[in-house]
């Protein structure tokens, strides 16, 4: 009896222990780490993947990664060479030149850009601006023609550059297929377009009215007013040369864009490779 006793008060000791709180790991001995369950892998699950990726610098984002690419590159390229084609076409628009009353201006400019000793005088500056404005208008449709097709075609590279950006290829792979066509037709285009600028331009300085405007000048020993094409209508013509092989491997990277993109939709998880 009295060795029961001894025990009964342990008892109580024994049920707080096993309820206390849980023992630590044993020191020795690693314990495997939780086991979570797989998530679900898939093609819209991949896609997403891509699209969350984390940038790393502002053309490192996913719309402006498209700008490191070669077709936007190209485009880019095109954009340049149209604004530079409308702003050397702009030249012959903006201005009639030759003697266009600069004397009666006055002050500095007067005397600055031989105004004063021009040599012309009453009838003979009356005739001289009367010349200048009568070529200004032989001049004006074809300079009005090449601002309006240098600005319809940057306006046309920056869709194509914003389209990229927005990467609505991905989701309409024809968009490249309509892309690549009006490529190439814009670069054929350009050969008909040139010879009339051409043809228009020397049918202009090859008129009655420039021959009379380049004599006059010269008798007043002007230079610099030939019947002859100037270095900004020749540089526009450079430039719609450039454009014309710009054009040309755009629809070529647009057609290999159109493989890539076929590829990509196939393995989603690719998708920031295009």
């Amino acid at each position: 009896m009295a060795e029961r006793e001894r025990r009964r008060p342990q008892q109580p000791g024994r049920a707080r222990a096993a309820s206390g709180p849980p023992r630590g790991p044993r020191p020795g001995r690693e314990e495997p780490p939780p086991v979570l369950p797989s998530p679900i892998r898939g093609p819209s699950c991949e896609r997403l993947e891509c699209y969350q990726a984390e940038p790393s610098g502002l053309l490192e984002c996913y719309q402006c990664r498209y700008l490191c690419t070669a077709r936007a590159c190209c485009q880019l390229v095109e954009v340049l060479l149209t604004m530079l084609i409308l702003i050397c076409s702009s030249v012959s628009y903006s201005s009639t030149g030759g003697y266009t009353g600069i004397p009666s201006l006055g002050g500095i400019y007067y005397y600055q850009y031989g105004g004063a000793y021009s040599g012309f005088d009453g009838a003979e500056g009356e005739k001289a601006q009367q010349l200048d404005t009568q070529f200004y208008q032989l001049k004006l449709p074809t300079a009005r023609a090449a601002m309006a097709v240098g600005g319809a075609l940057m306006a046309f590279s920056c869709l194509l550059v914003l389209v990229g950006v927005l990467r609505l290829p991905w989701h309409f792979p024809a968009w490249l297929l309509l892309e690549c066509t009006l490529d190439i037709l814009i670069a054929l285009g350009f050969l008909p377009a040139l010879y009339f600028y051409f043809h228009h331009l020397l049918d202009a300085y090859d008129s009655p009215v420039c021959k009379e405007r380049e004599h006059l000048y010269q008798s007043k020993g002007y230079q610099g007013f030939s019947c002859s094409v100037h270095g900004a209508e020749i540089a526009a013509g450079l430039f719609s040369c450039i454009a014309i092989v710009a054009f040309l491997v755009s629809a070529g990277l647009a057609i290999r864009g159109y493989k890539t993109v076929r590829q990509l939709r196939e393995k989603p998880v690719q998708m920031y490779e295009f």
